[in-house]
């Protein structure tokens, strides 16, 4: 069975705002505690005194870092920042043709470098992501295909990681919990080895840039 400290623990680095919140000493212990303590004792079928629970909250905001150390951790582990502009989200429901449909989607766009195009395959559909530019094409490649969802003015911003990113224990939750920390809503993100691609609405692109901006190292 958890333990009272083992489960306040958990809440707290679940939650970007309770993590933030009180790594920044902005929450009083008493009252958060007093909220938490009918979830702990449903959690861990006990009574949980209040003072058990401020002193797990003490505990774990003393092995909060602070923000200071944070941002030298992240900033030693990412690169520069590039913005793309103007994209369409696509989404079809996956069929015995969606494979043929990217393999022509592929073919048919090339390497065009000044366009974005990406594709996610799930379990039970398929996610184009490109430049508008591109949409005629993929009207046309994937015209028998049926569309789920289709979101319009959209921006990505990628942040280039190093090799060794991988090895970074919560650099992803790091960085996602900063965004959310200052309201930047994300549609959708894509990453591969040394890239970390936030697809956001278009008026959400400055504040992303923003917040991303302080974690790079120029």
């Amino acid at each position: 069975m958890q333990s009272i400290a083992t489960k306040v623990e958990r809440i707290v680095m679940d939650s970007p705002f309770l993590s933030e919140g009180l790594r920044r000493g902005l929450i009083n212990l008493s009252e958060l505690a007093r909220q938490l303590q009918p979830q702990l004792e449903s959690d861990l079928w006990k009574p949980v005194g209040q003072a058990a629970v401020v002193m797990a909250l003490r505990r774990v905001s003393e092995r909060l870092p602070d923000h200071t150390s944070s941002d030298i951790v992240l900033a030693q582990k990412t690169g520069q920042l590039t913005a793309r502009t103007d994209l369409v989200e696509l989404t079809y429901r996956q069929s015995a043709n969606t494979d043929e449909c990217h393999r022509q989607l592929l073919a048919q766009a090339g390497r065009r470098s000044d366009l974005f195009l990406t594709v996610t395959r799930g379990v039970n559909e398929v996610m184009v992501i490109c430049s508008r530019l591109l949409i005629p094409l993929v009207d046309e490649v994937f015209a028998g295909e049926r569309l789920l969802a289709r979101l319009e003015n959209l921006n990505a911003v990628t942040l280039q990681l190093t090799a060794e990113s991988h090895r970074t224990p919560g650099i992803y939750h790091a960085i996602l919990k900063k965004l959310a920390w200052d309201k930047v809503n994300l549609v959708n993100l894509i990453s591969t080895h040394t890239e970390l691609t936030l697809i956001l609405d278009k008026d959400q692109t400055g504040a992303a840039f923003a917040v991303l901006s302080k974690l790079v190292t120029h």
